[in-house]
């Protein structure tokens, strides 16, 4: 068992890119399968490539589930939480504030969208930062909107490439 300290990346994450084009740092995969019910959303099972991940996937009691399970609207809210409070930790420790007692919720709505008659996720970013005064805090959080990579995504769409392979 590794004894060490958990630590946060170095500020040199904040250092500029200048490259020509895009240069993946880090990539995992995510599979998800069908379950029971044949649907990955009602029934499903997540496993990431490294084995780090194996969660059950159930649809939620609203949406007609038993939601005994993760949904992906949960694991969206996560990952946008985790990567938006990681960007502000690095902005804050930079500007040396203390982020200590920070937090960032994030509420992730699944909808009837009505441009297209489908379907929609709406998120909304709710950031505490105690013992910052609020100026302060409003400054980084907008800092934070231009740097991280999830609230570029929801701002700005995301390159996808869609295949179906053998």
């Amino acid at each position: 068992m590794d004894n060490e300290r958990l630590q946060p990346p170095p500020l040199t994450l904040l250092d500029r890119y200048r490259g020509q084009g895009f240069t993946a740092l880090y990539t995992t995969t995510v599979t998800v399968t069908g379950g029971e019910a044949a649907h990955g959303r009602a029934s499903g099972v997540a496993r990431s490539d490294d084995g780090n991940l194996v969660l059950d996937l159930r649809l939620p009691a609203a949406m007609g589930g038993p939601g005994s399970g993760t949904n992906p609207e949960q694991l969206f809210a996560a990952g946008y939480a985790a990567c938006f409070h990681g960007a502000l930790a690095l902005l804050a420790q930079r500007a040396r504030i203390d982020m200590a007692r920070a937090s960032v919720a994030v509420e992730v709505s699944f909808g009837r969208d009505p441009v297209d008659g489908g379907y929609a996720l709406i998120a909304e970013i709710r950031i505490r930062m105690p013992g910052v005064p609020r100026e302060r805090a409003e400054e980084l959080v907008r800092d934070t909107e231009r740097f991280c990579p999830y609230a570029k995504m929801a701002r700005q769409g995301m390159h996808s490439i869609v295949s179906v392979i053998d």
